[in-house]
C-alpha cells in the first residue's frame, strides 16, 4: 500500500514538472520571438532545412527518368547539386551586403531580365509541353522568367521607397507608373511563352507591394479585378489550359490525358499515408507521374514521407514567411519593407500554388516548389532572394548590435580574407557624417578656449 501510494506521488510530481515546463516554454516563448536575431535565424534554418531536402527529393524522384534518358541515375541530380553549390556563395554575399546595394541593383536587373525574356521570346526553346520558356546561353539552358520575379521584386520596392521617400505617394497615378508598365512589359513576355504560372506570381508579387505600400482600398480592389479578368480571358483562349481548369474541377472526366497528372499526384498523396513508403520506395516516379522531380516533387514527399513529411514542408514555408513578413514588419527602411513584403509573397504564393496544385484545390500551373523542386534556374535566384531577406533581418533594430556582439562570421574573415570588408563598405557612407558630428561637437569647446585665453 505505501509502495503504491508513493508510486502516485511520483507520478504526480512527474506530471507536475512536465506541466510546469511546458507552461514555462510557453511564457518564455514570446520572449523568445522577440529577440533581435529572431527574424534571422528562422530565415537561415528554414532555408538551409528545404535546400537540403529538396536535394535529397530531387535524387530520389529523378533517379529513374535520369537512368532511362542518360544512362546514369544522378545526371538530374549533379546539376541540382551544381546549382546550389553556385547559389549557396551568392547567398552569403548577399546576407553580408549592404541594404542601399539592393537599392542600386534593381534597375539593372530589371532591364537585364526584360533583354533575356525579349530574346526567349524570339529565339527561345520548348520543352515538354511545347511552352518556350528557355534560352540556351553556351552550355547553359536558362528559364529567364525565373530571376525576372527576383528582379522585379527588387526594382518595384526600389521605385516606391523613392516615392514615399519624396512624399509622392498621395496620387494614385505616383503608385501605378512606372510600377504597372513594368509589370505588365514582364507578364506579357511572360505569356509569349505561355507561361501563365509565372505571369500569376508575378502578379501577386505587384499587389503586395501596393498592398504594402498602403494603397487605397478603391484601388487595391481594381487591381484585383484586373489580375482575375486577364487569368479569365488567358484561360479562356487557350484550349489547353481551359481543359486544365475542367481537369481540375473533375479530373475523373479525363483520367487518361488533361486529368491524367492530377490524378497520379493524388495517387501518391495517396499511397503514402501518414508516414510514407519511406525515401527510395515511390511507385509513381516509375513513369506513371509527369514531372516528378519539379512541378508534382510534392507529390513525391507526400508518397515517401507521407502526411508528416508533407506538413514538415508546409511548416517550414510556415516559418520562411513569418520571418520575412516579420521583417517587413520591423525595419524602419521604406525600401528594406517594400523589398521584404515582395520576396516573401513570391517564395510563399509559389509555395502555396504549387502545393495547391497537387492536392487538387488549384488547377495545375506548371510552377515549381521553392528551394525543393530541380531547376537551377529557379533555385539560384530564390537562394539570392533569401540571401537579401537575411541581410535585410540584420536591419532590424539591435540586429546588427546582437551580430556585432558575437563577433565576425566564418563568411565575413572568408571575405575580409579576399579583401571584401563590406561590413565597412555599409558603414562608409555614414563616416563623413559621423566625423562632421564629432567637428561640430568640439567646435563650442576650441570657442571657449579661445575666450578664455582673452581672459
Amino acid at each position: 500500500m505505501a509502495v503504491s501510494t508513493s508510486v502516485r506521488s511520483a507520478d504526480r510530481a512527474a506530471r507536475s514538472r512536465a506541466g510546469g515546463g511546458a507552461r514555462s516554454w510557453a511564457r518564455e516563448l514570446p520572449a523568445i520571438l522577440n529577440r533581435p536575431l529572431t527574424s534571422y535565424y528562422l530565415l537561415a534554418g528554414s532555408t538551409v532545412l528545404l535546400t537540403t531536402l529538396g536535394l535529397t527529393m530531387v535524387l530520389s524522384s529523378s533517379m529513374v527518368d535520369s537512368y532511362t534518358e542518360t544512362g546514369s541515375a544522378f545526371s538530374l541530380f549533379q546539376k541540382q547539386v551544381l546549382a546550389a553549390a553556385f547559389g549557396l556563395p551568392l547567398l552569403v554575399l548577399a546576407s553580408h551586403l549592404p541594404v542601399s546595394a539592393f537599392r542600386l541593383i534593381g534597375y539593372p536587373a530589371m532591364l537585364v531580365s526584360v533583354a533575356l525574356l525579349v530574346l526567349t521570346a524570339f529565339r527561345g526553346d520548348a520543352y515538354g509541353s511545347g511552352a518556350v520558356r528557355w534560352l540556351e546561353i553556351g552550355s547553359m539552358t536558362i528559364q529567364a522568367s525565373e530571376p525576372a520575379k527576383l528582379a522585379f521584386g527588387v526594382w518595384g520596392a526600389s521605385v516606391l521607397a523613392r516615392k514615399e521617400e519624396l512624399k509622392q505617394l498621395t496620387d494614385w497615378r505616383q503608385l501605378l507608373i512606372p510600377l504597372l508598365p513594368g509589370c505588365g512589359a514582364l507578364v506579357v513576355l511572360v505569356l509569349i511563352g505561355t507561361d501563365l504560372g509565372t505571369s500569376f506570381v508575378l502578379l501577386a508579387i505587384f499587389l503586395s507591394l501596393l498592398w504594402v505600400v498602403g494603397a487605397p482600398a478603391r484601388l487595391l480592389a481594381a487591381m484585383i479585378a484586373m489580375v482575375v479578368s486577364l487569368a479569365s480571358i488567358m484561360i479562356a483562349v487557350e484550349p489547353f489550359r481551359l481543359a486544365r481548369v475542367t481537369s481540375f474541377l473533375d479530373p475523373q472526366n479525363d483520367p487518361t490525358d488533361s486529368g491524367f497528372q492530377l490524378l497520379h499526384g493524388l495517387y501518391a498523396l495517396g499511397t503514402g499515408g501518414v508516414v510514407g513508403v519511406g525515401i527510395g520506395g515511390s511507385h509513381e516516379k516509375w513513369g506513371d507521374l509527369p514531372h516528378p522531380e519539379s512541378d508534382f516533387i510534392f507529390a513525391i514527399i507526400g508518397e515517401e514521407l507521407g502526411l508528416i513529411g508533407s506538413l514538415v514542408v508546409v511548416g517550414l514555408f510556415g516559418v520562411l514567411g513569418y520571418a520575412g513578413l516579420r521583417v517587413a514588419a520591423r525595419v524602419s527602411d521604406p525600401f528594406a519593407r517594400l523589398a521584404a513584403a515582395a520576396i516573401t509573397a513570391w517564395i510563399t504564393i509559389q509555395a502555396m500554388v504549387n502545393i495547391g496544385t497537387v492536392i487538387g484545390v488549384m488547377p495545375v500551373t506548371g510552377i515549381p516548389l521553392p528551394l525543393v523542386s530541380a531547376g537551377g534556374s529557379a533555385l539560384i535566384p530564390t537562394m539570392v532572394a533569401l540571401g537579401i531577406l537575411l541581410a535585410l533581418a540584420k536591419s532590424e533594430p539591435d540586429a546588427r548590435t546582437a551580430l556585432a556582439a558575437r563577433g565576425p562570421s566564418r563568411a565575413q574573415r572568408a571575405l575580409s580574407w579576399l579583401g571584401l570588408d563590406l561590413a565597412a563598405l555599409g558603414a562608409g557612407a555614414k563616416r563623413p557624417a559621423a566625423a562632421g558630428q564629432a567637428t561640430n561637437r568640439s567646435r563650442p569647446t576650441q570657442v571657449q578656449a579661445r575666450r578664455n585665453r582673452r581672459r
